[in-house]
């Protein structure tokens, strides 16, 4: 496990700008790249045409695509493969012939799953030890969201994984749609902050370090970072591990209508995310959380969209940090401290496609309750692997996500 101050003061922080397409995503980058706040940035884009910078801001450019604005922000355009453009640009940086960037900005196209960037950053070895996620923000159209959400399943995905929701066009939208609109990407994100926006205008401090590193105080805000009070709501209470949850799915008893449509229409792409935190009371056995999260990802690895929490593991009295998209996981990180005043709760916020919460917390109790009956018996292993997939073939028959009720 790496620390996660020393580790985050090395390395460059990298906010990856996402959104539909016409969700006002160039319009919002255009007018960040005038901003004061942005003079130490390197911002890769897709196409300069797209962006449509203004000649004035220019300062200079080169035959390899690389412009540095008047306002000290440096702009590229991605050269072959993410990998790789962010790997040039860092030895030129190292080599003093770029502006020596403190941060970047990562522009994806409008039909782009922002995951597989995400992936790169966690599990490439040369950019890990070189940048850091801070954070994805997802850029929302105000008038024609709710239908770009209804048709199109990457728009769901850009707003699940986001660490900030800008919604675009506001001056120009319906009030009573736009506030549905709120809602539902309340819902869909709780733990998300979502800012109102008009002609692309945002401050960046509401969107710069939304990472777990607060450069600041240059310590970790692990409450900032993990929003777990976001997701308080309903409660359900687990046995054997003593674990609580909030979710904000629709597996509720509760009725969540959005606008005339059926919540549980099949077709509402976001029917089929859930969004929750769970709290663990007791002390967790590393071994025993590291193999439940293998078995969740071996088998629903696609649908685990997101994951991040803070663990209270057994042989330590330091925090360990957890963040995963999908299949990927980025390397457990030791804080120097718990927050102060915490309660030393472990608590894991999910994100999810078709996985209920009662379905992860049944992965979970199997494997705390190998570990109380001693993980060195075969039949005990043999059991709790059987458990686990009983877990995950009856969450099938119900339709996962659709028909999945809450145990009380």
């Amino acid at each position: 496990m790496t620390n996660t101050q020393t580790a985050a003061e090395e390395r460059i922080p990298v906010t990856v700008l996402t959104g539909f397409l016409g969700s006002g995503k160039t319009t919002v980058l255009n007018k960040l790249l005038r901003r004061p706040e942005l003079a130490d940035t390197a911002v890769i884009i897709n196409e300069f045409g797209e962006i449509g910078l203004d000649h004035l801001l220019v300062e200079k450019s080169d035959d390899e695509g690389m412009v540095t604005l008047n306002s000290g922000c440096l702009c590229c355009t991605v050269r072959g493969d993410l990998v790789r453009t962010m790997s040039e640009l860092f030895l030129k940086r190292a080599k003093g012939e770029v502006t020596p960037f403190k941060r970047m900005v990562v522009e994806t196209t409008g039909l782009a799953d922002p995951a597989p960037i995400l992936h790169t950053l966690m599990t490439d070895p040369l950019l890990a030890s070189r940048y850091r996620l801070d954070g994805v923000v997802t850029t929302v159209d105000g008038v024609n969201g709710a239908s770009t959400l209804d048709n199109h399943e990457e728009a769901i995905k850009q707003a699940a994984v986001a660490d900030r929701i800008l919604l675009t066009k506001v001056d120009i939208a319906e009030a009573p749609k736009f506030k549905e609109l709120q809602a539902r990407l309340r819902q869909l994100n709780p733990g998300a902050p979502t800012h109102s926006i008009t002609e692309g205008e945002i401050d960046p401090n509401q969107i710069l370090n939304a990472g777990l590193y607060n450069p600041e105080s240059k310590t970790a805000d692990v409450k900032k970072w993990l929003q777990a009070e976001a997701y308080e709501g309903s409660h359900d209470h687990g046995h054997g591990h003593h674990h609580h949850g909030h979710d904000h799915g629709h597996d509720h008893d509760h009725d969540h209508k959005h606008g005339e449509q059926d919540p549980h229409d099949v077709n509402r792409h976001d029917d089929r995310i859930r969004s929750f935190c769970m709290t663990f009371d007791e002390p967790m056995s590393w071994s025993t959380v590291a193999a439940a999260f293998d078995a969740l990802v071996t088998y629903r690895g696609p649908d685990l969209l997101r994951m991040k929490g803070i663990l209270n593991v057994k042989d330590t009295d330091k925090p360990v940090v957890i963040h995963g998209v999908q299949h990927v996981f980025h390397p457990p990180a030791t804080l120097e401290a718990w927050p102060e005043g915490d309660d030393r709760k472990s608590r894991v916020v999910f994100i999810t496609r078709d996985i209920g919460q009662s379905t992860i917390r049944k992965v979970f109790a199997s494997f705390f309750e190998a570990e109380k009956k001693g993980w060195g018996q075969r039949d005990i292993a043999e059991s709790t692997i059987r458990k686990v997939f009983a877990s995950f073939f009856e969450a099938e028959k119900k339709g996962w996500g659709q028909q999945e009720q809450q145990q009380q």
